[in-house]
């Protein structure tokens, strides 16, 4: 026999967890909501401050210091780490370990970019009377214009007055997230300025998914004595023996101008059963204008050619001459799939 007044608790509970849940995902909205007006906002109200603030740190000659206390020193951290991958220098600075000798990590080579929502955090005050001394340049990423931080700054970037999504108001959420979006704005600036280039974030990201992503068939390529390569003119028993030596199961076939005219593969021996190879030459035997990557090309593009052609072997050419070999296990040890 069922217990009704057990029933009715099962059933309060059940709505009890409905109405929880549809709490949360109005809280969830309420704060996303909130994020996307303020970063609409601050796009909107972008102008020549901006600019400005690109323009000093992209003349800077030595690096950018991030500095910022409590959840802006975490923006900080996360900010200074982007431009630096991004191609510019910088590194992070706390700004209270400023006033006990950090102060020296900053040089005259060097700007400051300060974030603080209220402008007023007391221990930025000696890392701002430091850049006015020693004519350092000092940027700005506040949510108050008539701050102390914003008006000693060279260029302050005001963030849109807009209510933290927490409902006291008081935990950084709006406006941390407003101030991180304006430090990627200004890294990507800064990144477009430079010219900054795929190579380029190669060399900076080399491990991980980033850096295999974006590795080059020059880095994993097989170069000079390790090339099976012959002439169109060589007897096939000699086209064999290079085969098996460099063991790559082909040979690269180079005309007189040292391009790369063809290619005799297992498959084309096997094609060829028929006739009598050792009178046979590597132009009799080849296949013509085979498959090729171009020196420069991303690893992942050439493992693409082999997989849609269904090969495991690539030249590397440069102006129509071989440079190098690659196979899909080069590109498989490489972490690209």
């Amino acid at each position: 026999m069922t217990n009704p007044m057990k029933a009715e608790r099962m059933d309060d509970s059940a709505a009890d967890a409905e109405t929880a849940g549809a709490n949360d995902l109005a809280a969830a909205r309420r704060v996303l909501r909130l994020e996307a007006e303020s970063l609409r906002a601050m796009s909107d109200a972008l102008d020549g401050t901006f600019s400005q603030a690109v323009e000093i740190l992209f003349a800077v000659s030595g690096r950018v210091v991030v500095s910022g206390m409590g959840k802006s020193g975490h923006i900080a951290r996360k900010i200074s780490a982007t431009l630096a991958s991004t191609g510019t220098p910088s590194h992070f600075v706390h700004p209270a370990e400023a006033s006990h000798g950090d102060m020296g990590m900053i040089t005259q080579s060097d700007a400051v970019l300060a974030l603080s929502n209220s402008g007023e955090t007391p221990e930025l005050g000696d890392l701002i009377d430091y850049c006015r001394r020693f004519s350092i340049p000092l940027i700005a990423i506040t949510g108050k214009p008539a701050s102390t931080l914003a008006e000693n700054s060279n260029s302050a970037l005001i963030l849109p007055a807009i209510a933290e999504a927490c409902p006291m108001g008081l935990a950084p959420t709006t406006s941390t997230t407003a101030t991180l979006a304006m430090g990627d704005a200004l890294a990507v600036a800064l990144l477009e300025r430079r010219g900054f280039t795929t190579e380029d974030f190669q060399v900076l990201h080399p491990g991980g998914k980033l850096g295999q992503g974006l590795l080059r068939v020059d880095d994993i390529m097989h170069v000079g004595d390790e090339l099976p390569l012959t002439q169109p003119d060589a007897a096939m028993p000699d086209v064999v023996l290079t085969m098996t030596n460099k063991r790559f199961g082909c040979a690269g076939v180079v005309d007189a101008a040292g391009h790369l005219a063809g290619i005799v593969t297992d498959g084309d021996l096997r094609r060829h059963l028929a006739t009598d190879l050792r009178a046979a030459t590597a132009g009799e035997i080849m296949t013509k204008s085979p498959k090729s990557i171009r020196l420069g090309a991303l690893a992942s593009e050439a493992l693409g050619t082999m997989n849609d052609n269904k090969i495991t072997v690539l030249f590397v050419v440069d102006n129509g001459a071989p440079v190098g070999i690659l196979h899909m296990h080069d590109c498989l040890r490489a972490g690209i799939a």
